[in-house]
């Protein structure tokens, strides 16, 4: 007797799905199809946190200085996170100012070290707000692994100036005697000096006793316009001197005649 069967029905593998992806290794363009797409990252652009009226006004105050004269060769920021980590967007710094050299400034939200390079200079203001804040010392490493080579520490209540400088991949305190010390990597001094307003602020000046600050472009403004009138005022007293050498000699050759 036979038995008849149903054919045993086709077994077809299941089409893996893939995605295309783009990727550049070593300056090469590749572009190959993957089981999925790279899990994006997100690095936050900002987090609440709340800031004291004079320390906004210190932190606003010297990235116009910072910005004013150097932003023609170097990226400026002033309390935007800095990631040097690609695989973790939680290890991250908001430094009160930073200067990255070598070409002009531009807008970013974000400053990500693997994209732009590290800041060469990084500046802390201390008190904030009246929230306690972390110390200095805690940091010390993460702005090491940031690989700043200059690191600005001002203390608006005190006065206090610190500097760390970068040697042999350390950051490694300076002895700063006083209250100016000269700058590694920018042309100046970083001085405290005593602000109307505001009181003790951080500033960068053209020699150590701080008699020559960069200025804000308000101040700059203020020099420009105090140059003109000088310079009108000059014209005008030369002009005037002319005119009296002028009826001098006329009253002279009346005499004569």
């Amino acid at each position: 007797m036979s038995v008849s069967r149903d054919p045993a029905p086709s077994v077809e593998a299941n089409p893996r799905t893939s995605v295309a992806v783009v990727s550049f290794v070593l300056g090469q363009r590749f572009e190959e199809r993957y089981v999925r797409a790279p899990a994006p990252l997100h690095f936050p652009e900002e987090e609440k946190v709340s800031e004291s009226k004079r320390h906004q006004e210190i932190r606003t105050l010297l990235y116009q200085v910072l910005k004013l004269a150097f932003a023609h060769r170097a990226a400026i920021g002033s309390d935007q996170f800095v990631y040097w980590d690609p695989t973790d967007p939680r290890v991250c710094l908001a430094p009160d100012g930073f200067v990255r050299l070598g070409e002009p400034d531009y807008l970013f939200d974000t400053w990500k070290a693997w994209e732009h390079g590290a800041p060469h200079v990084a500046i802390e203001i201390g008190s904030r707000s009246d929230q306690p804040e972390p110390r200095i010392e805690d940091k010390l490493d993460k702005y090491r692994r940031l690989g700043v080579s200059e690191l600005v520490r001002f203390e608006p209540k005190s006065g206090e100036l610190r500097i760390w400088d970068s040697i042999e991949h350390d950051l490694v305190e300076r002895d700063v005697i006083g209250s100016s010390a000269q700058s590694h990597i920018l042309p100046g001094f970083w001085v405290v000096t005593q602000d109307r307003e505001l009181g003790l602020t951080l500033r960068l000046a053209h020699d150590a006793a701080g008699e020559r600050l960069y200025p804000t472009p308000v101040e700059a403004q203020r020099a420009e316009a105090e140059a003109q009138r000088a310079e009108a005022e000059a014209q005008r007293a030369e002009a005037e001197a002319a005119a009296q050498r002028v009826r001098e000699l006329e009253a002279l050759l009346a005499d004569r005649g």
